[in-house]
């Protein structure tokens, strides 16, 4: 059967129980035909028509395999003869599709003899002598097929468990997938064709109704007893109408897989799993005994499809708090300590504690006390006690003076101490930012003298956690980000205001293991740029990260940069109402499961002062751009760019100062102070080609502008620390991300630099009070990444 577009609503869901011609057999001869179809090319270009197109070919040779063991153990045999074929030609850019290919038919594979299982084995473990990314990859699944080779069916087990919260005793992990799309784009129709393909994902259903708890239980214990004993000892089918038969008896079973499958990966699988395929087959023919249905020796294998994870989607407006949210979740799916918990809860929605540094437009949760809460630092005559004596004329005027200096109301004392940030929590958080961030050498010196910062830009997994084990988080967040540029600074705003809420008090930081994933999309009048030569030719590239992503990942590219060119074409082809075969849901499960290794972007800083002395200074961040211009130059700058400069300003544009660090190479930075003539400017922190990708802020200047005095100025200025300030009584407009909204007037200054991550902050906060004094960094602060990073997960990281 040819499987049909998603967006087709004549297409029929297989039922659970395959039926004749529901999942024909497909030749070995066609899914080669369909994996070379998937597998980039040396010849494709991000501007052939056909590179969208893989995405959708690789869901498809999915769902060819997905409801016949037959298929799946075929398409597992293709893949490793390709992927060796791979090996052996040296074509290195096909390896990581097909091995992320493999192992996610392998998950779903009902059995697969030992003898294929070491031969994939082998195969990764040659990955480990490749360079990076090969190398962090093949480490990752060399561990995965290690342990399911000694005990087939753990890592389906473990995925289906976690991701549709299935009680349990024995695996306590959960997860969840939040997609955020940006209302500016998924208004209308767009949103209601994303919000239809997740519902369906989430109710995809037999013929008896949707899937239930009980139903994935069976599907956890059908799948680990056919992973161990094959069809040689086994009756797929009979199995599977005996766990339906019992109902509500089969999560006794449930639990005895679990604990049998947890205790042979703790045990390292000795024996070669032999205890566990005698256990579990001692299950099966108790199963088949307890329905009255008479034990088989021998059979054919059931299916036993992967259901897509628990996900929910909001529309990121600025009334959500996504990390409430994601506080009320952790607070649903906790099983144990519900008081202490809900404690917990309540004091992180309070919102930001006073000393939070945001803009102005920004609402607060909290407002700003001098008062310690502590009776004895009252000024003296001063009490609040009950049984005081005060008259109605002291209480009206100490009430008036309140009233005058904070112009707030309801402020009452309240029985409680001040509470300081224990040396646990503290640690909890420097720890998790040194793993985050010395993996790959951020602690390293480099010659000349710049300290744990290189301009190379860090990706993959994190290699320090064997070295230094952080406290388990059972909860994993999947956090799926779907717009562009703008919808990414609205995310490291976020994650910067809770890395310092969470410096102060912790909460998520010690129970939940946030991961971040992000698929471009922009409105159809605004194209994905993805030329290699430039990715900012236009000033108006709406997704210059998306863009960078898939020039270092192909796989990224052709899965992921690809569906975000393809939804707003399925929202013009898909009837109202859900279809029966979602797809954008499919690509985002394959996403989070497969897509593990991150890409470092920095978070940068940037103070803002206005003309007016009564307007207080703003501090916000961005994270891909920010653009800087005088609003009385912009109709002109155009067409005086090419044009011979001339000595009035009011052509040219206005005068700024400028400071900033040159980055180089080498590491030996250099300070440098002018002053030029401009009608604005534009500050990248995406690389605008493959030639250039260098860690650090790139400025470009509207037009050439003016040389005062004697300076020498160069086309691009790359810098991590820059200062502007103009010199005339003009000022000029900031706006950062690309957002509108977040556009500031009437400036006079701005100062950007790399964000301070707060759990450098802290450790740095404890060294001084035992050090005053000494500013010369020593201990952990030698190992940490000073810089805040947002973690920007993609199949193989970057690949040079």
């Amino acid at each position: 059967m040819t499987n049909k577009a998603p967006w087709d609503n004549s297409n029929s869901v297989c039922s659970m129980e395959p039926a004749a011609g529901c999942s024909p057999t497909v030749p070995e001869g066609e899914l080669y035909r369909s994996v070379q179809a998937v597998l980039p090319r040396d010849t494709d270009n991000q501007q052939n028509p056909d590179l969208s197109n893989k995405g959708m070919l690789r869901w498809t040779l999915h769902k060819k395999v997905q409801n016949n063991p037959t298929n799946s153990l075929s398409l597992v045999w293709v893949l490793i003869k390709e992927l060796e074929k791979a090996e052996r030609w040296d074509s290195r850019k096909c390896i990581i599709p097909l091995l992320h290919t493999l192992m996610y038919a392998i998950i779903q594979t009902a059995y697969i003899p030992d003898e294929l299982y070491k031969r994939v084995y082998d195969f990764c473990k040659r990955l480990l002598t490749y360079p990076h990314p090969y190398c962090n990859v093949g480490l990752s699944y060399t561990r995965q097929i290690k342990t399911e080779r000694s005990t087939p069916g753990l890592m389906f087990q473990r995925m289906v468990t976690a991701e549709q919260r299935l009680k349990n005793e024995h695996y306590p992990f959960q997860e969840r997938i939040f997609v955020l799309a940006d209302p500016e784009i998924f208004s209308g129709s767009l949103g209601q064709v994303l919000l239809g393909d997740i519902e369906a994902s989430s109710s995809i259903s037999d013929s008896d109704g949707s899937l239930s708890p009980l139903d994935h239980m069976c599907n956890v214990v059908q799948h680990s007893i056919q992973a161990a004993l094959g069809a040689d000892q086994c009756d797929g089918p009979r199995l599977a109408q005996a766990l339906k038969d019992m109902g509500q008896d089969v999560e006794s079973h449930f639990q005895e897989v679990l604990a049998a499958l947890e205790q042979s990966a703790e045990e390292g699988g000795r024996g070669e799993g032999r205890a566990l395929r005698s256990r579990l087959k001692r299950l099966y023919s108790r199963i088949l005994t307890d329905t009255d249905s008479e034990p088989l020796s021998s059979g054919r294998l059931r299916d036993c499809p992967l259901p897509n994870p628990e996900m929910s989607f909001h529309l990121w407006t600025e009334d959500l708090d996504i990390w409430r949210e994601l506080a009320k979740w952790f607070r649903s799916s906790s099983m144990s300590d519900q008081f202490s918990l809900s404690q917990e809860q309540e004091d992180f929605e309070l919102g930001e504690s006073p000393g939070d540094v945001m803009p102005s437009d920004m609402t607060r949760f909290s407002v700003m006390s001098n008062d310690s809460g502590i009776e004895r630092d009252l000024p003296p005559g001063s009490d609040t006690s009950p049984s005081s004596s005060l008259d109605s004329a002291s209480i009206s005027t100490s009430w008036e003076q309140c009233r005058s200096e904070q112009d707030l109301s309801r402020l009452s004392r309240r029985g409680g101490i001040r509470m300081k940030t224990s040396v646990k929590d503290s640690m909890v958080l420097m720890q998790d930012t040194l793993e985050e961030h010395a993996s790959l050498g951020g602690g390293i010196r480099e010659r000349g003298g710049r300290k744990g910062e290189t301009l190379q830009r860090r990706a993959g997994g994190n290699t320090m956690q064997n070295l230094f084990p952080k406290q388990q988080r059972h909860f994993i967040a999947r956090i799926v980000i779907m717009g562009d540029d703008r919808v990414l600074g609205r995310l490291a705003k976020a994650y910067y205001l809770l890395r310092k809420r969470e410096a102060r008090r912790l909460f998520l930081t010690m129970k939940v293991n946030l991961q971040f994933y992000y698929i471009p999309v922009c409105s159809a009048t605004a194209p994905i740029s993805s030329n290699k030569g430039n990715l900012h030719q236009s000033k108006g590239n709406p997704c210059t990260l998306g863009s960078y992503l898939s020039m270092v990942d192909p796989w990224y590219s052709s899965n992921i940069k690809s569906l975000g060119c393809m939804i707003p074409k399925l929202a013009k082809l898909m009837n109202p109402g859900r279809p029966k075969e979602p797809f954008v849901s499919d690509v985002i499960s394959y996403y989070v499961r497969t897509g593990q290794q991150p890409v470092y972007f920095t978070i940068y800083f940037v103070k803002i002062t206005f003309t007016s002395m009564t307007k207080d200074p703003v501090e916000d961040v961005f994270l891909t751009h920010l653009e800087m211009e005088f609003p009385e130059f912009r109709q002109i700058s155009a067409s005086c760019r090419d044009k011979p400069k001339k000595s009035s300003g009011e052509v040219c544009g206005a005068v700024i100062s400028m400071k900033y660090r040159k980055v180089t190479l080498s590491g030996r930075d250099i300070d440098i102070g002018m002053s030029v003539r401009t009608s604005g400017a534009q500050i990248s922190a995406i690389p605008s080609n493959e030639a250039e990708d260098l860690n650090c802020l790139t400025m470009t200047f509207n037009e050439s502008p003016t040389k005062l005095k004697n300076n020498t100025l160069e086309s691009k200025i790359r810098s991590s620390n820059i200062k502007i300030r103009t010199l005339e009584s003009r000022s000029f407009t900031v706006r950062l991300d690309r957002d509108c909204r977040r556009t500031y007037r009437d400036v006079q200054s701005i100062e950007i630099s790399p964000c301070l991550d707060p759990g450098y902050c802290v450790q740095k906060t404890m060294r001084s009070k035992f050090k005053l004094g000494e500013d010369k960094e020593a201990g952990l602060s030698k190992y940490m990444n000073k810089g805040l990073p947002l973690p920007i997960n993609t199949f193989a990281g970057i690949i040079t």
